[in-house]
Protein backbone atom coordinates (compact mmCIF):
# COMPACT_ATOMS: atom_id res chain seq x y z
CA UNK A 1 0.00 0.00 0.00
CA UNK A 2 1.57 3.40 -1.02
CA UNK A 3 2.34 5.34 1.70
CA UNK A 4 0.46 9.01 1.95
CA UNK A 5 2.09 12.30 0.58
CA UNK A 6 3.34 14.58 3.14
CA UNK A 7 1.80 17.01 4.65
CA UNK A 8 2.38 20.69 3.69
CA UNK A 9 4.27 22.20 6.57
CA UNK A 10 1.96 24.41 8.99
CA UNK A 11 2.87 28.39 8.97
CA UNK A 12 4.07 28.02 12.36
CA UNK A 13 6.58 25.59 11.86
CA UNK A 14 7.90 27.58 8.71
CA UNK A 15 8.19 30.33 11.17
CA UNK A 16 9.91 28.24 13.64
CA UNK A 17 12.24 27.25 11.10
CA UNK A 18 12.75 30.37 10.01
CA UNK A 19 13.91 31.62 13.17
CA UNK A 20 15.83 29.12 13.83
CA UNK A 21 17.96 29.74 10.35
CA UNK A 22 17.63 33.51 11.23
CA UNK A 23 18.90 32.89 14.97
CA UNK A 24 22.18 30.49 13.54
CA UNK A 25 23.01 33.29 11.30
CA UNK A 26 23.17 36.24 13.73
CA UNK A 27 25.58 33.91 16.33
CA UNK A 28 27.47 33.64 12.43
CA UNK A 29 27.85 36.94 11.83
CA UNK A 30 28.76 38.13 14.97
CA UNK A 31 31.56 35.18 15.14
CA UNK A 32 32.87 36.24 11.90
CA UNK A 33 32.56 40.04 12.94
CA UNK A 34 33.76 40.37 16.48
CA UNK A 35 35.42 36.89 17.19
CA UNK A 36 35.95 35.20 20.44
CA UNK A 37 39.05 37.48 21.76
CA UNK A 38 38.77 40.66 23.86
CA UNK A 39 34.90 41.69 24.12
CA UNK A 40 33.70 39.92 21.74
CA UNK A 41 30.19 40.68 20.38
CA UNK A 42 29.95 43.49 22.89
CA UNK A 43 31.73 45.38 20.28
CA UNK A 44 28.06 45.18 18.33
CA UNK A 45 27.14 48.37 20.91
CA UNK A 46 30.79 49.29 22.51
CA UNK A 47 31.20 50.75 18.73
CA UNK A 48 28.21 52.72 18.21
CA UNK A 49 29.07 54.25 21.71
CA UNK A 50 32.29 54.95 21.19
CA UNK A 51 31.42 57.18 17.68
CA UNK A 52 28.70 58.93 19.50
CA UNK A 53 30.42 59.94 22.19
CA UNK A 54 33.38 61.03 20.08
CA UNK A 55 31.28 63.19 17.91
CA UNK A 56 29.34 64.21 21.14
CA UNK A 57 33.14 65.16 22.59
CA UNK A 58 33.99 67.14 19.61
CA UNK A 59 30.45 68.96 18.92
CA UNK A 60 30.54 70.10 22.45
CA UNK A 61 34.34 71.31 22.26
CA UNK A 62 34.12 72.82 18.96
CA UNK A 63 30.59 74.37 20.68
CA UNK A 64 29.06 73.22 17.43
CA UNK A 65 25.62 75.82 16.51
CA UNK A 66 22.30 73.56 15.91
CA UNK A 67 19.68 76.68 16.15
CA UNK A 68 18.29 75.76 19.64
CA UNK A 69 18.41 75.53 23.68
CA UNK A 70 18.97 72.29 23.37
CA UNK A 71 22.09 70.89 25.57
CA UNK A 72 24.63 70.03 22.84
CA UNK A 73 25.16 66.34 24.64
CA UNK A 74 21.42 65.72 24.15
CA UNK A 75 21.46 67.34 20.68
CA UNK A 76 24.30 64.97 19.92
CA UNK A 77 23.08 61.58 21.29
CA UNK A 78 20.09 62.14 19.49
CA UNK A 79 21.53 63.20 16.14
CA UNK A 80 24.53 60.95 15.67
CA UNK A 81 22.75 57.99 17.27
CA UNK A 82 19.98 57.78 14.73
CA UNK A 83 22.72 58.37 11.71
CA UNK A 84 23.96 55.34 13.22
CA UNK A 85 21.17 53.61 12.71
CA UNK A 86 19.90 54.13 9.35
CA UNK A 87 23.73 54.70 7.66
CA UNK A 88 25.22 51.02 8.53
CA UNK A 89 22.17 48.89 7.97
CA UNK A 90 22.74 49.63 3.68
CA UNK A 91 26.55 49.50 4.29
CA UNK A 92 26.16 45.96 6.03
CA UNK A 93 23.82 44.56 3.21
CA UNK A 94 25.39 45.78 0.09
CA UNK A 95 28.04 42.90 -0.87
CA UNK A 96 26.24 40.33 1.87
CA UNK A 97 25.10 37.92 -0.71
CA UNK A 98 28.77 37.85 -2.13
CA UNK A 99 30.21 36.73 0.94
CA UNK A 100 26.93 34.16 1.96
CA UNK A 101 27.33 32.93 -1.76
CA UNK A 102 28.02 28.99 0.11
CA UNK A 103 24.80 28.82 2.27
CA UNK A 104 22.93 28.71 -0.94
CA UNK A 105 23.36 24.86 -1.34
CA UNK A 106 21.41 25.11 1.99
CA UNK A 107 17.88 24.68 0.69
CA UNK A 108 15.81 26.52 3.95
CA UNK A 109 18.08 29.46 3.79
CA UNK A 110 16.75 32.57 1.64
CA UNK A 111 18.54 35.44 0.27
CA UNK A 112 16.43 37.36 2.66
CA UNK A 113 17.47 35.72 6.08
CA UNK A 114 21.14 36.61 5.24
CA UNK A 115 19.78 40.28 5.09
CA UNK A 116 17.46 39.90 7.99
CA UNK A 117 20.34 38.83 9.68
CA UNK A 118 22.89 41.50 9.33
CA UNK A 119 19.81 44.19 9.62
CA UNK A 120 18.77 42.98 13.18
CA UNK A 121 22.82 42.87 13.98
CA UNK A 122 22.90 46.42 13.00
CA UNK A 123 19.54 47.33 14.86
CA UNK A 124 20.64 45.49 18.12
CA UNK A 125 23.34 47.53 17.60
CA UNK A 126 22.67 51.25 17.52
CA UNK A 127 19.54 50.34 19.86
CA UNK A 128 21.46 49.51 22.92
CA UNK A 129 24.21 52.05 22.14
CA UNK A 130 21.17 54.64 22.38
CA UNK A 131 19.60 53.22 24.86
CA UNK A 132 22.81 52.96 26.87
CA UNK A 133 24.39 56.02 26.71
CA UNK A 134 20.98 57.99 26.97
CA UNK A 135 20.66 56.17 30.09
CA UNK A 136 24.46 57.02 31.52
CA UNK A 137 23.81 60.91 30.71
CA UNK A 138 20.63 60.32 32.37
CA UNK A 139 22.26 59.37 35.54
CA UNK A 140 24.76 61.67 35.63
CA UNK A 141 22.63 64.69 35.16
CA UNK A 142 23.58 65.46 32.16
CA UNK A 143 20.67 64.69 30.24
CA UNK A 144 16.49 64.61 31.42
CA UNK A 145 14.80 62.13 30.78
CA UNK A 146 12.80 61.35 27.76
CA UNK A 147 9.14 63.77 27.41
CA UNK A 148 7.44 60.57 25.51
CA UNK A 149 9.57 57.45 25.66
CA UNK A 150 6.59 56.30 22.99
CA UNK A 151 7.75 58.86 20.27
CA UNK A 152 11.17 58.27 20.84
CA UNK A 153 10.36 54.84 20.07
CA UNK A 154 8.29 55.14 17.63
CA UNK A 155 10.62 57.70 15.75
CA UNK A 156 13.03 55.43 15.93
CA UNK A 157 11.18 52.48 14.23
CA UNK A 158 10.77 54.86 11.32
CA UNK A 159 14.25 55.38 10.69
CA UNK A 160 14.94 51.34 11.59
CA UNK A 161 12.25 50.51 9.46
CA UNK A 162 13.07 52.91 6.23
CA UNK A 163 17.13 51.96 6.43
CA UNK A 164 16.04 48.52 6.38
CA UNK A 165 13.85 48.60 3.20
CA UNK A 166 17.30 50.89 2.08
CA UNK A 167 19.95 48.47 3.05
CA UNK A 168 17.83 45.21 1.25
CA UNK A 169 17.34 47.25 -1.85
CA UNK A 170 20.41 48.48 -2.34
CA UNK A 171 21.77 44.83 -0.58
CA UNK A 172 20.07 43.24 -3.18
CA UNK A 173 21.24 45.71 -6.11
CA UNK A 174 24.39 45.08 -5.39
CA UNK A 175 24.94 41.63 -6.37
CA UNK A 176 24.43 42.39 -9.56
CA UNK A 177 26.47 45.87 -10.29
CA UNK A 178 29.36 46.94 -8.23
CA UNK A 179 28.33 50.46 -8.99
CA UNK A 180 25.78 50.40 -5.75
CA UNK A 181 28.91 50.17 -3.13
CA UNK A 182 31.29 52.55 -4.94
CA UNK A 183 28.10 55.45 -5.27
CA UNK A 184 26.78 54.33 -1.91
CA UNK A 185 29.81 55.05 0.48
CA UNK A 186 30.05 58.82 -0.76
CA UNK A 187 26.64 58.88 -0.87
CA UNK A 188 25.73 58.16 2.46
CA UNK A 189 28.22 61.48 3.42
CA UNK A 190 26.40 63.67 1.65
CA UNK A 191 23.14 62.68 3.22
CA UNK A 192 24.21 62.90 6.62
CA UNK A 193 24.48 66.63 6.70
CA UNK A 194 20.91 67.25 5.08
CA UNK A 195 19.35 63.93 7.81
CA UNK A 196 18.28 65.85 10.47
CA UNK A 197 20.96 64.53 12.84
CA UNK A 198 23.03 67.78 12.70
CA UNK A 199 20.02 70.48 12.97
CA UNK A 200 16.36 71.33 13.76
CA UNK A 201 14.10 71.86 11.04
CA UNK A 202 12.90 74.72 12.63
CA UNK A 203 15.76 76.80 12.86
CA UNK A 204 15.73 76.54 8.84
CA UNK A 205 14.56 78.98 6.43
CA UNK A 206 10.82 77.94 5.28
CA UNK A 207 12.14 77.18 1.53
CA UNK A 208 14.96 75.27 3.33
CA UNK A 209 12.48 73.09 5.79
CA UNK A 210 10.04 72.54 2.15
CA UNK A 211 13.36 71.08 0.53
CA UNK A 212 14.73 68.63 3.69
CA UNK A 213 10.90 67.31 4.72
CA UNK A 214 11.77 65.70 1.57
CA UNK A 215 14.05 63.69 2.84
CA UNK A 216 12.46 60.52 4.72
CA UNK A 217 15.49 60.23 7.49
CA UNK A 218 14.46 64.01 8.77
CA UNK A 219 11.26 62.90 9.86
CA UNK A 220 12.35 59.68 12.15
CA UNK A 221 15.24 62.63 13.88
CA UNK A 222 12.49 65.26 14.33
CA UNK A 223 10.11 62.46 15.90
CA UNK A 224 12.59 61.07 18.51
CA UNK A 225 13.32 64.67 19.08
CA UNK A 226 10.22 65.92 19.76
CA UNK A 227 9.57 62.56 22.12
CA UNK A 228 12.62 63.37 23.56
CA UNK A 229 12.69 66.99 24.66
CA UNK A 230 8.72 67.84 24.02
CA UNK A 231 7.78 71.43 23.50
CA UNK A 232 12.17 72.76 24.00
CA UNK A 233 12.50 70.86 20.05
CA UNK A 234 9.27 71.97 17.73
CA UNK A 235 9.93 69.15 15.39
CA UNK A 236 8.33 69.38 12.18
CA UNK A 237 7.68 65.47 10.69
CA UNK A 238 5.00 64.13 8.61
CA UNK A 239 3.91 60.38 9.11
CA UNK A 240 1.47 60.64 6.03
CA UNK A 241 4.69 61.24 4.04
CA UNK A 242 7.42 58.61 6.00
CA UNK A 243 4.82 55.54 6.42
CA UNK A 244 3.74 55.63 2.70
CA UNK A 245 7.37 56.18 1.38
CA UNK A 246 8.86 53.18 3.51
CA UNK A 247 6.37 50.94 2.72
CA UNK A 248 6.94 51.49 -1.10
CA UNK A 249 10.80 50.78 -0.72
CA UNK A 250 9.77 48.04 1.50
CA UNK A 251 7.84 46.48 -1.57
CA UNK A 252 10.84 47.33 -4.12
CA UNK A 253 13.20 45.83 -1.75
CA UNK A 254 10.75 42.95 -1.66
CA UNK A 255 10.71 42.24 -5.68
CA UNK A 256 14.48 43.21 -5.67
CA UNK A 257 14.94 40.51 -3.41
CA UNK A 258 13.08 37.98 -5.50
CA UNK A 259 14.49 38.98 -8.57
CA UNK A 260 17.94 38.17 -6.60
CA UNK A 261 17.11 35.29 -5.62
CA UNK A 262 16.01 33.80 -9.01
CA UNK A 263 19.29 34.40 -10.39
CA UNK A 264 21.64 33.55 -7.54
CA UNK A 265 24.08 30.83 -8.17
CA UNK A 266 26.20 29.20 -5.48
CA UNK A 267 29.42 29.53 -4.89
Amino acid sequence: MASAPPSPASLTDSLRVNARIVGALLVREMLTRYGRHNIGFLWLFVEPMIFTIGVTILWTATKSVHGSDLPIVAFALTGYSSVLLWRNMPGRCIGALWANLPLMYHRNIKVLDIYIARLLLEFGGATISFAVLGLILILSVWLEPPEDILKVVGGWLILAWFGAALAVTLGALSHHSELVDKLWHPASYLIFPLSGAAFLVDALPRFAQEIVLWIPMVHGVEMVREGWFGVQARAHYDLGYVIPVSLALTVAALIMVRWTERRVVPE
